[in-house]
């Protein structure tokens, strides 16, 4: 019994061991031209699960050639201990669970280290409502994209106006200006 007792003792100091050594994540490097306008902080931090939604159409620009269409995101927002604390979705729209809501423009982007990954955005506001923590928000950005990239095949003639649902991940820094 207490050789059983010392291999599990020897097992935990182990696994602390291993915990206490383990690197910290990586800072995010962001592309010089998804920077913020100088004067604002950052106010929220959150990651998203979800899916970005995309639609069998017609290219606009090659007549009988078949695309996937981004249609919207459709996400879940949590914060940096896994708690729900919003939805994003059609807008593009980040909700919080406090009723504040922000609106977000395309300033730009740059596409991200894996073609299988969505591109990274830097947005502008182009509206808010609530006194919540999007209340203020001046600029988003999505960083750190896993998956959600559109299908490149699947969408034909017999496929039109159908739907596909592409599982993403990606972290959402939101900023305010300073006070």
């Amino acid at each position: 019994m207490l050789r059983k007792i010392s291999g599990i003792t020897l097992a935990c100091c182990t696994l602390l061991t291993a915990c206490a050594t383990t690197p910290a994540i990586a800072p995010i490097t962001v592309p010089d031209n998804l920077n913020v306008a100088p004067g604002q902080t950052l106010s929220l931090e959150a990651k998203a699960t979800g899916v970005q939604i995309y639609q069998c159409g017609e290219a606009k620009t090659d007549a009988g050639k078949f695309v996937w269409n981004f249609v919207a995101p459709q996400a879940d927002l949590f914060d940096q201990d896994g708690k729900k604390i919003g939805k994003h979705y059609a807008g593009p729209t980040w909700e919080s669970t406090d009723g504040s809501k922000v609106v977000g423009a395309v300033q730009a982007q740059s596409k991200s280290p894996d073609a299988n990954d969505i591109a990274w955005l830097l947005l502008s506001a182009k509206s808010t409502s609530g006194i919540g923590v999007f209340g203020m928000t001046k600029s988003i950005q999505r960083l750190q994209t896993l998956g959600g990239a559109a299908p490149s095949d699947g969408c034909d003639q017999a496929h039109l106006g159908q739907e596909t649902r592409v599982p993403y991940q990606a972290i959402y820094r939101f900023y305010s200006a300073k006070s």
